[in-house]
């Protein structure tokens, strides 16, 4: 089932809210994106980027329960490998929230994960993003969703856009955010999950010694396919400046972009800086067989399908 579209209209962050009682939980989606320009390094040591954000069908959910301490609980994708320690982002999310609202960083967290680990699907950032929600509603701190952007811009660069969500564009590192309308349609997507993650360092640091130039220029063409609404048009339009340094680093990614091709697919790509390749379809069926097809194929350790665009960061 397609999930609900992303709203311009959804106020729930401009309504006055009251400290939750019981636990609060909250859903927060992967992003993938549709084009990303990577441009020179910046003095902060971070690159000027031009990115284009879709918010996709696949969830993480963080329930956050009243405590006399911080405390972060996980299962699902990570387990294990992912520490529950004061340097994960849900961690820092809270206690930045708690430093911009003077309330004590009290709660009991709990996270189960779907969104892979190091995937370029901004996994960690959309937990961040779903920390500064939910503490936002079980203190009852009541800042407006751009208010928790502010704050999220200061821990990380896709953390904005996760608490927003919908389709948006990226610039600056990434955490300035302006939401693009895209009239209401739905846009169907295949994930191939691969075995390993990717460091996101480790992917720029490959761009930059590759020749450090981008070559997805401006984003003008691919926001005006989406108003298009084809996927045909927005297929020969996506884009993504760090494939070539995640296939330098994971030469078999090759195959599985050219597996999804050869399998019907509009178009592939690898996601922000990989390894998951994402390729478009032409709707939910198209979806639904595109997947079937790359898991009788075993070329990646997953096969997901996602709808995109959706809400960000929101309370169930």
């Amino acid at each position: 089932m397609t999930e609900p579209l992303f709203s311009e209209d959804d106020e729930e962050f401009d309504r006055p809210r009251l400290a939750a009682h019981g636990p609060v939980r909250v859903r927060v989606p992967a992003k993938i994106n549709l084009h990303l320009h990577v441009g020179p390094v910046r003095p902060d040591g971070f690159h000027e980027l031009t990115t284009v954000y879709h918010a996709i069908g696949l969830y993480d959910e963080l329930t956050a329960r009243r405590g006399d301490t911080l405390t972060l609980t996980m299962e699902g994708e990570g387990t294990g490998a992912l520490s529950l320690g004061e340097d994960n982002l849900i961690m820092r999310a809270v206690r930045a929230l708690a430093a911009e609202t003077g309330h004590d960083a009290f709660a009991r967290l709990h996270l189960k994960k779907q969104i892979p680990i190091a995937a370029g699907l901004a996994g960690g950032s959309a937990d961040a993003a779903a920390a500064l929600v939910a503490c936002d509603h079980l203190w009852g701190t009541g800042l407006a969703r751009d208010d928790l952007a502010a704050i999220a811009a200061t821990l990380g660069s896709d953390i904005p856009f996760l608490v927003l969500g919908g389709t948006a564009l990226g610039t600056g590192r990434g955490e300035l955010v302006s939401p693009v309308l895209t009239g209401g349609h739905a846009w169907h997507w295949v994930l191939a999950v691969a075995d390993e993650g990717l460091s996101t360092p480790v992917v720029y640091k490959t761009f930059d010694e590759l020749g450090g130039v981008g070559v997805a220029g401006s984003p003008d063409d691919l926001l005006a396919a989406l108003r298009q609404r084809d996927p045909e048009v927005l297929a020969d339009r996506l884009a993504n400046d760090l494939q070539a340094a995640a296939l330098h680093l994971r030469p078999e990614l090759r195959q599985v972009l050219d597996a999804g091709l050869d399998a019907g697919a509009l178009a592939g790509l690898v996601s922000g800086s990989g390894p998951t390749c994402v390729f478009l379809a032409e709707d939910a069926r198209h979806a639904a067989l595109l997947a079937a097809e790359l898991e009788a194929r075993a070329c990646c350790r997953a096969v997901r399908t996602a709808a995109g665009p959706v809400p960000g960061a929101r309370v169930l």
